[in-house]
């Protein structure tokens, strides 16, 4: 019986190879274990549009599902709010949570496909770490991923992107993003 070869994504065999030693040599740390690692990379969509057009949710759930490769889930308001016209429970949202090799994977399209085609890309603001070591983004238009048909698109939406990381301060986060090619400006 022949041994099963197991995949292991690009960007996972590149912190294992390289990323690993190269942060324990820069913060010297004790040992292997101490290094920060990616956690989990959350995707959100917000649709506005769910309050007027229920369909609007179908296919951001359908392009999500297409950007991330696994299933959505649909967020829901917790209060009514008239202003808004939003009811409870009505769905205003969808977002998945990728860990493991999808989470790799995703990363890998991030930082070589889909950040070089934002138009006027000058670079990622270093500053949006929140204290804890987890980098948040903005994207405005969600069909710079590949997986995106354009002509599909009935309305650009936009989406963030949260890189959760084990790394208990900011610097260290950014040092472990820096070596996975995430293109700070500052």
């Amino acid at each position: 019986m022949a041994e099963a070869e197991t995949y292991t994504p690009r960007m996972k065999a590149l912190y294992q190879e390289r990323i690993r030693s190269a942060m324990q040599e820069e913060f010297s740390y004790a040992n292997q274990m101490m290094v920060p690692k990616l956690d989990k990379i959350v995707l959100n969509m917000g649709v506005g549009d769910a309050v007027n057009d229920r369909k609007s949710i179908d296919k951001a759930f359908e392009e999500l599902t297409l950007i991330a490769g696994q299933r959505p889930v649909v967020t829901k308001a917790k209060k009514s709010i008239a202003g808004f016209k939003v009811r409870e429970e009505m769905a205003l949202g969808v977002k998945v949570t990728l860990r493991k090799n999808r989470m790799y994977e995703f990363l890998d399209r991030l930082v070589t496909i889909a950040l070089p085609r934002v138009r006027d890309f000058r670079g990622l603001n270093g500053k949006s770490f929140d204290g804890r070591g987890n980098y948040a983004m903005g994207m405005k238009e969600h069909i710079v991923f590949p997986e995106i048909e354009y002509d599909k698109v009935d309305v650009v939406r936009g989406m963030d992107i949260v890189v959760c990381t084990t790394a208990p301060t900011n610097e260290e986060a950014k040092a472990l993003l820096k070596h996975f090619n995430f293109p700070f400006r500052n």
